[in-house]
């Protein structure tokens, strides 16, 4: 049996495709896994062709910079499904790049299972047409994303969200999170997520840590966490709070409330239960651009997937320690309408998003596709 080849650019996509490898490794142990990915994928059994540290970029402008190394990986690519030696290719996320690896995959006759599709229904929905060419089969993670893709020609199965999975019979208690953070009981917690990405740190975390310290002078005791991805280091003149790495779900646990910038932790918001606010900084030029191709009025996932404004956003220059601060003061307080109301909404997200296993599904497609 031939190889399976992943691609997985960015941190976030390391994690969900180490998953599938996981289940594919399971089911078929002696099938190869190759693939461009990060260390969960080498730790799940993938032979790394690339590492995802080379490649995680964001933004318009700064992909640019880094065109030169995407090409050169997308000729490798190109030649190793020429070469006859890949049974299917197995995309996660990352569009930019991963739309041409299907491309390249469909010309080589090699069929293409897309995990984590592109956001289209945000923007770029110029790019329906290119999938219904290049995708054998999606799976899709947003109830919504089914019909879509169906519609527009694309054979796509709604599998349910990947952080149902990773939270399946391990999500902590909030007494549980609190103990192991060394956090009394009755203490208010404040939690900060800037982001996983050194570009997004550096936007967002002195407007978060400056709300911080807002909400230190009307909430006593509060205390404050920073939310980490690995590898993140955080200057200390920057932030004197708690760096917490790799537990995110026992800082969401363990928190009162957050300030989190979109993408999927406002989702992981909806899964542990913890009410938020949202906010999000890109470069002028980046954000310009954006203005004029993203066609949804919300950006934090937790508000695309309900449909209406669960969490409320702050975006660019609105996001302001002042009015950041005011918004979460109410999240903070245990009986306010705002914290309910906000409660209430989470759990609508959360059974939105299907049912643990996501892996294992998109591993069995796999699998259809490869035999």
């Amino acid at each position: 049996m031939r190889e399976v080849l992943f691609v997985a650019g960015e941190t976030s996509g390391d994690w969900h495709a180490s998953g599938v490898a996981a289940a594919l490794r399971e089911r078929a142990p002696r099938v190869a896994l190759v693939g461009v990915g990060g260390s969960r994928m080498e730790r799940a059994g993938v032979t790394l062709l690339e590492h995802t540290d080379r490649l995680a970029v964001m933004g318009f402008v700064e992909v640019l910079k880094h065109v030169p190394r995407h090409y050169a990986l997308l000729s490798s690519l190109r030649h190793r499904l020429r070469s006859g030696v890949v049974g299917l290719v197995v995309l996660v996320d990352y569009p930019g790049f991963n739309l041409k690896v299907a491309a390249a995959a469909r010309a080589a006759g090699v069929p293409v299972l897309y995990y984590i599709t592109p956001q289209v229904w945000a923007w770029g929905a110029g790019r329906l047409r290119e999938m219904a060419r290049t995708v054998t089969r999606a799976a899709v993670i947003l109830p919504f994303e089914e019909p879509l893709l169906r519609t527009h020609g694309v054979d796509a199965t709604f599998v349910g969200h990947p952080l149902l999975d990773h939270t399946a019979g391990a999500m902590p208690s909030r007494a549980g999170a609190r103990r192991s953070l060394g956090i009394a009981d009755d203490a208010p917690v404040l939690a900060l997520f800037p982001g996983s990405r050194n570009q997004e740190i550096a936007r967002h975390l002195d407007r978060f840590v400056a709300t911080a310290r807002l909400l230190e002078g009307r909430v006593p005791g509060l205390r404050v966490l920073v939310s980490g991805a690995p590898g993140i280091t955080l200057d200390a003149a920057r932030s004197h709070y708690p760096l917490v790495r790799e537990s995110s779900f026992r800082v969401w646990r363990a928190a009162d409330a957050a300030l989190s910038k979109s993408g999927t932790s406002t989702l992981e918001a909806a899964v542990a239960g913890c009410p938020l606010v949202v906010a999000y900084r890109t470069g002028a030029v980046s954000y310009a651009i954006a203005r004029r191709v993203v066609t949804i009025p919300r950006i934090g996932l937790v508000n695309v997937v309900a449909g209406e404004t669960v969490a409320p956003e702050f975006l660019q220059d609105a996001a302001r320690p002042d009015a950041m601060a005011d918004a979460l003061a109410p999240l903070l307080r245990a009986s306010s309408p705002e914290r309910q109301a906000q409660l209430a909404g989470l759990e609508r997200v959360r059974a939105k998003l299907g049912s643990p296993g996501a892996a294992g599904r998109v591993a069995d497609m796999a699998l259809e596709l490869l035999r």
